[in-house]
C-alpha cells in the first residue's frame, strides 16, 4: 500500500452493524389482525401530540408475524411527515424482520387515506418485494380508531404472509 492510498483509506467511516435481543421468541405478541396492529401501536403513540404532529410508525415482524419492535421512522408537522423508504428498510434489516406493518397519524382525525399515502403504501410494498421483507399493511390512525388500507382494499395484500 502506498503512502497516500493508505492516508486515503483511513477517512472513510467504517460501519457496524449492531443487534441486541431482549425479548425471546415466545414472549412476542402476535400481530394478526389491523385491531391488534393498532391498540400496539396506540399504545406506543404520544397521544397528546396524535392531533398535533404527524408521526410515522413501523412494527418489524418475524416470520410468524410475532413483535419483534416498534421503531418511529419520521415525525413532521401539522400536515405531513417525510418518509424515506431507506430509514424504513434499514431499520427492518438491521432488525433481521421479515415483515413490517407501517402506521402514520393525520392529525385533523380524518382516516381517508391520501393519494400520497396510497403512493407511499406501494412504493414500500414494491421496495420490500426486492429485499424480502413484505408491508403487510399501513393503518392511518387516530387516538380512538383506525383506517388499514389493506382491508380497505387500498393496496395489496402481499400473497404469502398471514392475513391482518
Amino acid at each position: 500500500m502506498t503512502p497516500s492510498s493508505k492516508r486515503l483509506s483511513t477517512k472513510f467511516e467504517e460501519v457496524q452493524l449492531i443487534y441486541k435481543n431482549k425479548t425471546l421468541a415466545k414472549d412476542r405478541p402476535s400481530v394478526k389482525t389491523p385491531e391488534q396492529a393498532y391498540e400496539i401501536f396506540i399504545q406506543n403513540w404520544n397521544l397528546d401530540q396524535i392531533s398535533l404532529l404527524e408521526e410515522v410508525k413501523i412494527l418489524l415482524l418475524d416470520n410468524s408475524m410475532k413483535l419483534m419492535s416498534i421503531a418511529a421512522i419520521s415525525k413532521g408537522g401539522m400536515t405531513g411527515a417525510l418518509v424515506d423508504p431507506r430509514m424504513i428498510f434499514a431499520t427492518a434489516l438491521k432488525r433481521r424482520s421479515h415483515a413490517i406493518i407501517m402506521a402514520h397519524n393525520h392529525p385533523t382525525g380524518n382516516l381517508k387515506p391520501s393519494h400520497a399515502d396510497i403512493k407511499l403504501s406501494d412504493t414500500i410494498a414494491a421496495s420490500g418485494k426486492v429485499l424480502g421483507i413484505q408491508l403487510i399493511d399501513h393503518l392511518i390512525v387516530t387516538s380512538d380508531h383506525y383506517c388499514s388500507l389493506a382491508s380497505d382494499g387500498y393496496m395489496e395484500a402481499p400473497s404469502n404472509a398471514a392475513p391482518v
